[in-house]
């Protein structure tokens, strides 16, 4: 079968499970079991098949188990356009994760070509009212899905930009200084402008493309900087006097911001319901999903975290048959079984519980 799926995920001392062998289909995944019982830890694992550092944003250290402590290790078995790939990510004595891809070494980026993964966590419910950081880390993680390379041009911006922040605390003055690390952040800051716009503009698409039982968004990218990499440059150099000032660099995409409309009632995400903002979010994450099956060529990896809450009964059967329709092995967690009762054989269940502090994971027939 072709797709995007994983057929075994084995976890080795990850977090609170010592070993667990999952052998799946292509089809959903629904995990559940008593809070604490390790089902989040599962997700965090599969998230770590993309680039970054995963739907918990961790150090390699904190998803050790404890109190051994040793390292921990994830193999995936994953099917991916036809072909089968074995891919190894582990971390020993708390030092950086290393990834293998059929037995050679890469860089994380590696996984960006073979693999798209989408996450919607409960940590996101407050998306719209919290600060813009962690909008500009949802836009990034959705654009990152469709151009793994943003990693690195986002990576290369924060790298000169820390350098030429470091000058202005230091109160540097000579102008020379600035050119080099200047030219390389409007470089690598136009790119990921670009790179964010095309986003949008592909969530924008594949939410106007479908028919569904979720409220549709209207984003729009707040950045107030110019668009090309010269004029960035300018306003860099032009900057500088108000940046020194400052102690920091003031222009940017690093100061962008995502704003979100609910359409049908013209009215901004951050003044909606709790059960709205839910409801949106998890249109955003469907059509990234859309776009990205029409682009990659296979929907992606789908991690629901407790993805019922603030979801009433229809709306969640509406998300189980649009999961379906989409054809994308969604890994979803639950407190009970019940949650996804309407999923009936179109799903597998996954049992997780934990006893004496170690998870164990069963899936049932």
């Amino acid at each position: 079968m072709s797709g995007l799926y994983l057929s075994r995920l084995t976890l080795s001392h990850f977090r609170s499970h010592k070993r667990a062998v999952i052998d799946c289909d292509a089809r959903p995944v629904s995990i559940f079991g008593p809070n604490g019982a390790g089902k989040t830890n599962i997700l965090e694992a599969v998230s770590l098949l993309s680039p970054g550092r995963g739907l918990r944003r961790s150090s390699a250290s904190d998803m050790t188990r404890r109190p051994e402590a040793l390292g921990w290790k994830i193999t995936a078995h994953l099917h991916s356009l036809g072909q089968i790939h074995e891919v190894e990510i582990w971390s020993e004595a708390g030092a950086a994760r290393q990834v293998r891809i059929d037995g050679k070494a890469t860089a994380q980026t590696g996984l960006g070509r073979i693999a798209r993964v989408l996450w919607l966590i409960p940590s996101m419910d407050r998306l719209w009212i919290e600060g813009a950081e962690g909008r500009r880390r949802f836009l990034d993680r959705m654009t990152l899905s469709f151009l793994p390379d943003h990693a690195d041009q986002s990576l290369a911006y924060e790298k000169a930009m820390r350098e030429r922040n470091r000058l202005l605390k230091d109160m540097v003055r000579e102008p020379s200084w600035y050119v080099a690390l200047e030219q390389q952040m409007a470089e690598a800051g136009s790119a990921i402008h670009a790179n964010r716009v095309a986003a949008l503009q592909a969530i924008t698409e594949a939410q106007a493309q479908a028919e569904t039982a979720f409220p549709t968004a209207t984003l729009d990218l707040i950045c107030d900087m110019p668009t090309t990499a010269e004029g960035l440059r300018q306003a860099l150099a032009d900057n500088r006097m108000r940046d020194l000032s400052a102690g920091r660099t003031l222009i940017g995409p690093h100061r962008a911001d995502l704003e979100g409309i609910y359409a049908a009632k013209d009215v901004p995400a951050r003044d909606c319901s709790t059960g709205e903002q839910k409801a949106l979010l998890v249109s955003l994450i469907l059509a990234n999903a859309r776009a990205l099956a029409a682009d990659f060529g296979a929907p992606p990896l789908l991690l629901l975290d407790e993805v019922a809450a603030h979801l009433d009964a229809n709306r969640r059967a509406a998300l189980y048959d649009e999961l379906c329709a989409l054809g994308a092995q969604a890994w979803m967690t639950g407190t009970g079984e019940e949650l996804f009762e309407t999923l009936g054989p179109r799903a597998q269940r996954l049992e997780v519980t934990e006893a004496l502090g170690l998870s164990t994971a069963r899936m049932l027939p």
